[in-house]
């Protein structure tokens, strides 16, 4: 399903954004879950399942039921119940897979939280809709402006209308509470519609504005990353990287969410090795931790006071060390238990000369032409 500024001009050329295939203004294609089980029927004696799922503007999702006179699809544009009115929405999902995402986003089928499908959306609702949606950039821009004349420390990112055009919802990011009291007045006054303002956090933003991240794809809050869990630096301790605030944040200015997709394989694989509190002891002196590589197997030991000499250790031998210094027996060095270095192959700088002539690229005397030179020479010297 597009979205309401894409259209095709004319030998199926696009209009809109102009992207074929993916939206890049309104993400049309945004989280949208593939329904494998579209075209199979429920099995005889199955009752069939009265809730879809219903996508507004941006990645605003909720659950709705609807009637036994209605059979909705994905893609149908539908209206569903409203405080104070009416809303519309994109069918995105129906059948079984309906219930698994309810499931994993531990609603139930008699939550409170379920709304109500009324009909199917005709034309003069879609071209209504569509008009409320064009005037979202320039109510956005306006909201902005009163917002600052008041000195509120506020930012407004987004602007969702309702399908019916009687009410805005304005989505903010604040620091600190702001009391915006006077600019709901001075917006309903400027715009003659109801407001409401709903406070998001920093991811929320950056999923709703949409962006590419320093992977070079596009953000995964934005395209199919749902649920926003804490993130710490613990995360990148544990992957053992570098504590640098500007690689590890993202464009939401918090930790990159990708920070925990592997954080569970780095906790299993840290398990084998030893804590790095854990201290060689060696009749040369006492080996203490440097650093360690988690996918070879290494670690690497430095003795006390001599900090810029270290000990590359396989993990097996590391945990034959720490046996002996648990039997109270100590090793002789770290340098018996490390591993060889290997010998650099001895390289020549050959500059591809050597074996060839230097003059291999002069250009040879054929034998006719020395023959033509000697008969120039002949004549010139007859006529002398």
């Amino acid at each position: 399903m597009s979205c309401s500024s894409c259209s095709s001009i004319g030998e199926g050329s696009p209009r809109g954004c102009r992207n074929n295939g993916t939206c890049g203004s309104d993400s049309c294609n945004k989280l949208t879950v593939f329904d494998w089980l579209e075209n199979m029927h429920p099995p005889l004696g199955e009752k069939g399942y009265n809730i879809v799922e219903v996508r507004f503007k941006n990645s605003r999702k909720e659950f709705f039921r609807f009637p036994k006179s209605l059979q909705p699809q994905a893609g149908n544009l539908v209206i569903t119940s409203a405080a104070g009115g009416y809303d519309l929405g994109t069918v995105t999902l129906s059948g079984p897979l309906v219930l698994m995402q309810m499931k994993r986003k531990k609603i139930k089928a008699d939550s409170d939280k379920i709304g109500e499908i009324l009909r199917l959306a005709n034309q003069d609702e879609i071209n209504l809709w569509q008009e409320c949606r064009a005037k979202e950039t320039e109510v956005h821009k306006r909201s902005r402006e009163l917002a600052i004349a008041l000195n509120l420390e506020m930012k407004i990112s987004d602007v969702e209308y309702q399908g019916d055009g009687k009410k805005a919802t304005f989505y903010y990011t604040a620091d600190q509470r702001v009391d915006f009291r006077q600019l709901i007045k001075d917006m309903a006054r400027a715009f003659s519609i109801r407001i409401e303002m709903r406070q998001i956090g920093m991811r929320q933003e950056a999923s709703r504005l949409g962006g590419i991240g320093s992977c070079g794809r596009e953000l995964c809050c934005s395209t199919w990353l749902t649920d926003f869990r804490s993130i710490t630096t613990a995360a990148a301790r544990y992957q053992r990287l570098s504590l640098n605030p500007q690689k590890l944040s993202g464009q939401c200015g918090r930790l990159k969410c990708c920070l925990n997709f592997e954080l569970e394989a780095y906790r299993k694989a840290i398990k084998a090795f030893p804590k790095p509190e854990i201290k060689l002891q060696t009749e040369k002196g006492i080996g203490i931790f440097q650093k360690m590589d988690i996918f070879k197997g290494v670690i690497w030991y430095a003795y006390k006071n001599e900090w810029l000499t270290w000990h590359k250790l396989s993990l097996n031998s590391v945990n034959r060390i720490i046996e002996k210094n648990k039997a109270k027996e100590k090793v002789s060095s770290l340098e018996a238990y490390a591993e060889a270095r290997p010998i650099p192959k001895e390289s020549f700088f050959d500059s591809g000369s050597v074996e060839e002539s230097i003059s291999r690229f002069d250009q040879f005397k054929t034998k006719e032409k020395r023959i033509k030179k000697r008969k120039f020479e002949k004549r010139h010297k007859r006529k002398s």
